[in-house]
């Protein structure tokens, strides 16, 4: 069965106006071209649409039952342009986007900024660590990536969007709080830290290697919870993006150290595949988070 939009727009003009003058007026049509897509119509589902009585039209309880199914089709189909033209202007859609452990605290924060503003996008979120958000940008899993180290392959687009300072933690009652402190005095100390090859780790152990210090690395984890309370039961200091200790520093369980040559200035960027067509949602969620950009 080929039934055209066109014919069923002009049926239900004939439909309203149950005259094939007045709707070829309203459709800016000639009579007998109405007439043509009425017939047409009526040789696709083989019925009757329309009856004669006299010098006035009727539809038939067949035209009626079109009359329905076309308003349904109709309607669809002006839901499904309204639809599109959202996706194609980056109000709706789903975004892929997958996040470093250390800058989940804020930027959750900022997805849920964008959803208030674009509240029909669906996100998928994936909280990991650098080696598997480098996997999935190479494997094109995600539209774009939040993350403190990025990839030095130039085959990746990667825009700075947020500082990111490093600072040195210690518990509340640790003797250098409130101490200006040495690289000599931090050398002394025993360290917990992020698994190597992480973004923290790599520049905890560049700052030690350009003070011409020796890093005491007593303890590693994967996640920044697990560094933090280790610090905060005594277990060693740590080097950590000032973005993930606002609770503790707020509830007083942790204390920035005041370290010569800190915070260690870093930058959060936002990186995708320079090759990735990025689809219009992730261009919007793109354009929001860079212009928020301190």
């Amino acid at each position: 069965m080929r039934i055209s939009l066109r014919q069923l727009k002009v049926f239900l003009m004939v439909a309203k106006c149950l005259n094939y003058t007045r709707a070829s007026e309203q459709l800016f049509m000639s009579q007998p071209a109405v007439s043509k897509q009425i017939k047409q119509l009526e040789e696709e589902v083989g019925v009757c649409l329309f009856e004669k009585v006299g010098k006035k039209i009727f539809l038939t309880e067949a035209g009626h039952d079109m009359q329905s199914y076309a308003n349904s089709i109709l309607g669809l189909v002006s839901e499904a342009k309204d639809h599109f033209s959202q996706v194609k202007g980056g109000q709706k859609g789903r975004l892929k986007v997958a996040v470093a452990t250390t800058a989940s605290s804020f930027a959750i924060d900022m997805l849920g900024q964008f959803r208030k503003t674009y509240s029909e996008v669906d996100f998928d979120i994936e909280v990991t660590n650098r080696q598997t958000l480098l996997s999935h940008l190479d494997r094109n899993l995600v539209d774009l990536v939040i993350m403190g180290q990025p990839p030095e392959n130039n085959q990746y687009s990667v825009e700075p969007f947020m500082k990111n300072p490093l600072v040195f933690i210690a518990p509340i009652d640790h003797p250098l709080v409130g101490e200006r402190v040495t690289v000599g005095d931090l050398i002394k100390e025993s360290f917990v830290a992020r698994e190597e090859g992480s973004g923290t780790r790599q520049a905890m152990d560049a700052f030690f290697e350009a003070q011409a210090g020796e890093l005491q690395v007593g303890m590693l984890f994967n996640s920044n919870e697990s560094i933090k309370s280790a610090v905060a039961s005594g277990f060693g200091l740590a080097l950590v993006s000032v973005h993930t200790i606002q609770a503790e520093l707020e509830h007083a369980s942790l204390a920035i150290l005041d370290v010569e040559n800190t915070p260690i200035q870093r930058f959060w960027y936002l990186v995708h595949l320079k090759e990735k067509r990025l689809s219009a949602v992730a261009e919007t969620f793109r354009n929001f988070i860079l212009d928020k950009a301190v």
